[in-house]
């Protein structure tokens, strides 16, 4: 059996997947640019994907990619109204987008119960601050630093090198007092990775959950979807329900999403097909 916890719940996950709604408090997002970064208008939307079936709500106040610089004090202004807001008004998980352990101690005061750290853990009191607060953490995969470019990413073993980075950090979550309930991975598709190369960890996703954690899959809507058939951002919706359905069938337990109610309908099918196997018919005798 496979679970993770968002706060005082514990959730199977081993047929049932967790849908997390992506909320972007920045101004310069690769995806709605902006859409959501007044408040009121982050939280009605908030209020829609909680309609369509969200589990989680992942709050973020710095984009993964390049662009100008975004200190502490700029992050935490945009990410903890956020959370208080949404944690008065929703009855509903919350997760932090966020490499900070500062911003991470804040956003759980407010009321978030998941630190989702595209960084693997780059900063050291990361995993302490998590423990502390009791939140739960996801593991992400990437090969440089968040916010920098690498547009030439090289490995010897991609499966493997992901796979063992990412051990590597769900055991440091363990060594630092985090239950495996508590822990989730992320290949981190797009984040230092060829589209070539996301495809490939998203094919081999059954891989990556063989390791025992909640694997987590982002794909909604990222590059590597537009660029392996040529299509916009404006266009991924299809493309970005084909992977959350291939990746359900193949371990994905957590898919983080920009269509919601989409995604659930797509999970929902896919886990009823996966549960309704029919009963192997009896042999006669001849």
């Amino acid at each position: 059996m496979t679970t993770y916890r968002l706060g005082d719940r514990v959730h199977d996950v081993t047929e049932r997947t967790l849908v997390m709604g992506i909320l972007n408090r920045t101004p310069d997002s690769f995806y709605d640019a902006g859409l959501t970064y007044e408040l009121d208008a982050l939280v009605r939307r908030a209020e829609q994907l909680v309609v369509d079936g969200a589990d989680l709500l992942d709050v973020g106040g710095v984009k993964a990619g390049p662009g100008p610089e975004v200190g502490e004090a700029e992050e935490l202004e945009r990410v903890v109204p956020a959370i208080e807001a949404l944690h008065a008004r929703l009855d509903v998980a919350i997760s932090v987008d966020t490499w900070r352990s500062s911003v991470l101690a804040e956003a759980c005061r407010a009321g978030a119960v998941v630190g989702n750290d595209i960084s693997g853990f780059g900063d050291p009191k990361y995993l302490q601050v998590a423990a502390a607060a009791k939140a739960s953490v996801v593991a992400t995969h990437i090969r440089l630093r968040p916010r920098v470019a690498d547009p030439d990413p090289h490995y010897d073993d991609l499966v493997g090198d992901v796979t063992r980075f990412l051990v590597d950090r769900a055991h440091q979550a363990e060594a630092a007092g985090l239950e495996p309930e508590q822990i989730a991975i992320d290949a981190g598709l797009d984040l230092g990775k060829t589209p070539t190369q996301s495809a490939v960890l998203l094919r081999e996703s059954d891989l990556l959950a063989a390791t025992g954690y909640t694997l987590l899959l982002s794909a909604s809507n990222k590059r590597f979807l537009g660029e392996l058939v040529d299509l916009a951002i404006s266009d991924r919706r299809d493309v970005s329900l084909a992977a959350v359905a291939f990746g359900v069938a193949h371990g994905c337990r957590i898919v983080r999403v920009h269509d919601v109610a989409g995604t659930v309908r797509v999970c929902r099918m896919v886990e009823a097909i996966l549960m309704h196997t029919e009963a192997p018919t009896p042999s006669r005798s001849p």
